[in-house]
């Protein structure tokens, strides 16, 4: 069920789908890449909500390109809980189609046998797709008095580049007085139950030599070859990380990588040959379990950049090392959600707790204190990829799920 416009974007129109599947067909349909504008997406979400009866809170990005929408489900009359309530979570920005062979056209969902195939399937438009499916009945158990406490809805953009949106999300609840109890970010799962995951922080490193003719290189400064340096200690202070050497791992076997990671991953230098290169820059992310904290492998790191740039400049002044962090997502602990931990586990059928490598929403939410863990349909092995695709038993085990959640809320 999709209404297209000539720009291939969905209409806003006044009848929305009913089931889980046409949503998803629906919100895939809007080209929401992280370099683009959600805002399409984003109104017409809160029209539904609207044609619903129900409130939403848009805050936007400097630009006003983007935006987040929240909405709640309020509590029925004489409720336990008229402030607090659940979140369920989730992002509407999808990584490019670049380069990528795609069987099918990427923002047009096609069903082909037991799977449904389009850009944000499993990552995370699936999950947003249930959620906007349950909001009718409960908006119908709110209006009947026998919701007990509220349910909210967040979606945010710019997941994908940063976790840039949630941050905006959170400070507005604030603001508003609203403290949720639990959220539920809903990143592929296969509906399990992931109680924490690492923190990542991806930082630049800018390497200023002297540029000389290769054959006179005692007048310049390498650039390439103190950068090599710096990647060198990066990686030795990894093999740390990983227990193979020294004592800086400190591990949680729960994790499917046990330990916290460092990586390089881009790397520029250099003109020519001949010449002796004044610039080069790489990146490296690291990624730290919850326990451990970015100031732990940062410290030693600009303790060698501090090392490097003296013997740089004892060569020539002008040279030098620059350091910058340009994403920074704090890790997801488990430390407050059993409560949650133990109601999640009575609505799905593998209530083993995991933890994993990569980075969500729930990291931001659990530093404003809101005890979150992360269960939605897919897996994340089908995420970013060409033909990224969702089955359609998960999608079932999600409405499943969501509607259990419903009633316990009731």
């Amino acid at each position: 069920m999709a209404f297209k416009n000539s720009d291939n974007q969905p209409k806003s129109i006044t009848s929305y789908p009913e089931r889980s599947i046409d949503w998803i067909t629906r919100l895939i349909g809007f080209d929401t890449v992280s370099r683009h504008s959600n805002l399409a997406l984003i109104n017409d979400v809160q029209a539904y909500c609207e044609h619903l009866g129900l409130t939403v809170a848009v805050t936007f990005n400097k630009a006003k390109n983007k935006a987040n929408l929240f909405v709640t489900v309020p509590a029925g009359e004489n409720a336990e809980i008229v402030n607090g309530g659940l979140v369920l979570s989730g992002h509407t920005d999808v990584v490019p189609v670049d380069g990528q062979e795609w069987t099918s056209e990427p923002f047009t969902a096609q069903i082909r046998g037991t799977r449904l195939y389009g850009r944000g399937a499993c990552d995370m438009k699936g999950f947003i797709a249930c959620a906007l499916t349950l909001l009718p009945q409960a908006a119908l158990l709110s209006k009947n008095g026998r919701l007990r406490r509220p349910l909210h809805l967040a979606l945010s953009f710019d997941e994908e580049v940063g976790c840039l949106g949630a941050p905006l999300i959170l400070a507005d609840l604030k603001a508003r007085g609203i403290t949720p109890e639990y959220c539920i970010v809903g990143e592929p799962t296969n509906m399990t139950m992931v109680v924490a995951h690492k923190g990542i922080a991806v930082y630049r490193c800018r390497v200023h030599g002297k540029s000389a003719h290769s054959s006179l290189i005692a007048q310049g400064v390498n650039a390439i070859s103190y950068a090599s340096r710096l990647v060198g200690y990066v990686d030795t202070l990894a093999e740390e990380l990983s227990g193979r050497d020294g004592d800086l791992n400190d591990g949680d076997a729960l994790f499917d990588v046990p330990y916290s990671t460092l990586s390089v991953g881009t790397i520029h230098g250099g003109t020519a040959t001949n010449i002796v290169p004044n610039l080069c820059e790489f990146t490296f992310d690291y990624r730290n379990l919850p326990h451990m904290t970015q100031e732990d492998i940062l410290a030693p790191i600009q303790a060698k950049v501090a090392e490097l740039t003296a013997q740089m400049q004892a060569r020539a002044p002008e040279t030098g090392i620059e350091l910058f962090q340009e994403v920074g997502v704090p890790a997801m602990t488990d430390d407050d959600s059993a409560e949650l931990q133990q109601l999640i586990s009575s609505l799905v059928a593998d209530d083993k707790r995991h933890k994993v490598a990569y980075a969500t929403e729930g990291g931001q939410f659990t530093n404003a204190g809101i005890p979150t863990i992360i269960c939605g349909p897919g897996s994340i092995e089908q995420a970013h990829k060409a033909d990224e695709y969702v089955e359609l038993s998960e999608i079932e085990r999600c409405n499943g799920f969501l509607q259990r959640l419903l009633q316990s809320c009731c």
